[in-house]
């Protein structure tokens, strides 16, 4: 059923300054073993692969000035690229593949991260239930960082804890909770049109948080999964990189 994926690779990479200068963050490698040899991979190969092991047949990157790397290096395969000319935010990221959604269901994922697993999850529960959005959630030392919502559990699902969102919120400097929303999402169509009634101030960008709640507001359903064991391997950052590094090397 869902068939399509949107990447984000247009951010500055600010955090990993230096080396995104001249480097993609989706062209940042991590570690994996193939043929009993370690490897470096590139982090977008990591992505694509665990997008595709969930059906996924078509890939939309999103692409800022700097991407020509990344065109080069993805030429060939099955991937349409679209342009962000400045970096207005998450949501502006997405918008830009409403021609390419086409009206069908999409993932979509940051281009500075993967997940240890969850995708299944993620993908059985949205065609189990048709929502209009699940996204996949971890718990958080510091939710002042990111995205955070307000849940109401709803049991379980496939071993782990389900959740019905009531609010999202985008770097609260008074969060609801500590439950973080991970870079991955499954979407319907409507999020598009979520994303267009959003108001933003002047200045500020369109974070992907404001469609989610725009959905909410007009009763749409929005349900979340709690990662277990997974992990978030950010390259996103010195620190967080290095840990993802030290994770793939030693898994």
């Amino acid at each position: 059923m869902i068939r399509k994926a949107v990447i984000t690779a247009a951010g500055k990479g600010s955090r990993m300054k230096y080396i995104t200068s001249v480097l993609p963050k989706a062209l940042l490698p991590l570690i994996r073993r193939e043929d009993g040899k370690l490897v470096m991979r590139p982090i977008i190969d990591l992505i694509m692969e665990s997008l595709e092991a969930e059906g996924v047949e078509k890939f939309c990157i999103v692409v800022g000035k700097h991407g020509k790397l990344l065109l080069d290096y993805l030429f060939g395969r099955n991937v349409t690229f679209v342009f962000q000319e400045e970096p207005k935010g998450f949501g502006d990221a997405v918008s830009r593949a409403e021609d390419f959604a086409s009206g069908e269901p999409f993932f979509v994922h940051a281009d500075d991260g993967v997940l240890t697993g969850g995708y299944r999850e993620a993908r059985s529960l949205f065609e189990e239930i048709r929502p209009e959005a699940v996204l996949l959630l971890r718990e958080v030392g510091n939710p002042k960082r990111y995205g955070i919502v307000e849940v109401q559990e709803k049991g379980e699902y496939m071993k782990h804890k389900l959740f019905k969102i009531l609010r999202a919120e985008e770097k609260p400097e008074r969060p609801r909770s500590n439950v973080a929303i991970s870079a991955v999402y499954i979407f319907s169509p409507r999020i598009f049109e979520a994303l267009k009634k959003v108001k933003v101030e002047e200045g500020k960008e369109l974070e992907l948080t404001y469609g989610i709640q725009e959905l909410i507001n007009a009763g749409g359903e929005v349900y979340g999964i709690l990662l277990k064991e997974e992990k978030w391997l950010n390259v996103g950052d010195p620190e967080s990189y290095f840990n993802a590094l030290s994770y793939t090397i030693n898994h």
